[in-house]
């Protein structure tokens, strides 16, 4: 019977394509910001490292082949790791002369539309756990491609109005309050009920081939039955996914209460001035 430390180490499935797509992305963002290096590039290179882990490490085979849990850890690495990453180490510099641009200013206007962005989300995050789109991705790779694709894009999106470098063109801080909360609360009427839907919504889980010749190990050591995998797939949405829209509601929060202290501060430099006048 296999280990876990065999899944640890024989799982790990470095595919060209997706080490290609985040060394470019890794590329294009050191050519965008070569003359000038911030401390933010951190950011955006855990961003990219943790897309990767997401596409190549064991996350992967186990999503695709035996474990609901593993193919939702996965998207919300994608989604709620890798994207808000990703766009809080953008160069702000870059992005101001982009924005003088007249087609990319426009193109970023559109962006951090938030009303737009939250449907976009919304629309891409319940639409491919649909068992219609969910299965379809489960059986093409093609399609499996194309779903981690509108994931990513649609979390970037989402989180452009909170976390844009551009503070002018960030959602207003009380604003982000209801458009992150509201987030959360969709994301948790999904992840209920996928918890509590009856076993089989995604049928690929019930009775997987077992091509790595791991499935004793899953559901004997484990214990992982196909109801308990579902379970612990919807409470990973339900529960540490909505955390992070939480985290962005204190992110408004916080902001507000920060401007709301830079504007005291000079009125009462002013009366401390016009009081020794």
């Amino acid at each position: 019977m296999s280990t876990a430390w065999d899944l640890a180490v024989k799982l790990w499935q470095f595919e060209p394509s997706v080490l290609a797509g985040c060394l470019l992305l890794l590329l294009g963002y050191l050519w965008l910001t070569r003359a000038e290096p911030h401390s933010k590039a951190v950011l955006f290179f855990a961003g990219d490292a943790a897309l990767a882990i997401a596409l190549v490490s064991p996350l992967d085979p186990l999503g695709d082949e035996y474990l609901f849990s593993a193919h939702m850890l996965q998207h919300l690495v994608i989604m709620l790791v890798a994207a808000p990453l990703l766009v809080a180490g953008l160069p702000a510099p870059s992005l101001r002369r982009a924005a003088q641009h007249p087609i990319l200013s426009r193109a970023m206007t559109i962006l951090g539309n938030p009303v737009l962005d939250w449907f976009v989300f919304a629309a891409v995050l319940w639409g491919w756990h649909l068992p219609l789109f969910y299965n379809a991705a489960l059986a093409s790779e093609n399609v499996h491609i194309l779903e981690h694709l509108m994931m990513l894009a649609a979390a970037l999106m989402f989180f452009w109005p909170i976390l844009n470098p551009l503070p002018e063109r960030r959602l207003k801080p009380l604003m982000i309050v209801p458009y992150a909360f509201s987030a959360a609360v969709s994301n948790s009427i999904l992840g209920v009920l996928l918890t509590y839907a009856t076993p089989g919504l995604y049928p690929a889980y019930l009775h997987p081939e077992d091509v790595f010749g791991i499935l004793p190990l899953i559901r004997q050591e484990w214990g992982l039955s196909a109801e308990i995998d579902q379970q612990i797939g919807g409470l990973a949405m339900w529960v540490p996914g909505s955390l992070v829209f939480l985290a962005m509601v204190l992110v408004g929060i916080n902001r507000w209460y920060a401007s709301d202290r830079e504007a005291e501060e000079p009125a009462t430099s002013a009366a401390v001035s016009g009081g020794f006048a």
